[in-house]
């Protein structure tokens, strides 16, 4: 008996013995594939939508402190809120000023508009808010 032979049966044999035809469980993969390939794509556009958002809210919290920063040494805290970076037209900026500080609030309604995910979100409101001590520069 030479090495590739384990009791008579040639190894060949065997492989071809339990290889069928016919196998109850092809295209077993695809199916399984086909039904999860929409819950990631799902997924992934709500990844896609929350770093969006995230987005967002770094930009609400930029344009509150440019809208401080401008009311804090005198000028306009909508026209400091344009630097932020936030589309035109698209936020609400209000700045008071008490005593020695300037607080700055600026809204801004970010639309969710990724496919499949935009029609299952509303819109989300984000506000953010910045205080600053008012610079008075000598005369």
């Amino acid at each position: 008996m030479g090495p590739w032979r384990s009791g008579g049966v040639d190894v060949d044999e065997k492989v071809q013995d339990t290889a069928a035809p016919t196998r109850p469980d092809r295209g077993q993969a695809t199916v399984e594939v086909a039904l999860l390939l929409p819950v990631l794509a799902i997924l992934l556009l709500g990844l896609i939508q929350i770093g969006l958002l995230v987005r967002a809210k770094v930009l609400t919290v930029h344009s509150a402190r440019e809208a401080a920063r401008a009311a804090a040494v005198g000028d306009d805290a909508s026209a400091g809120a344009a630097a932020g970076g936030l589309p035109a037209g698209s936020y609400v900026v209000s700045a008071t000023i008490v005593g020695d500080q300037v607080r700055a609030v600026v809204t801004y309604v970010d639309p969710t508009n990724v496919p499949l995910v935009g029609a299952l979100v509303p819109d989300i409101t984000l506000t953010s808010s910045v205080t600053m001590r008012k610079e008075e520069w000598p005369s």
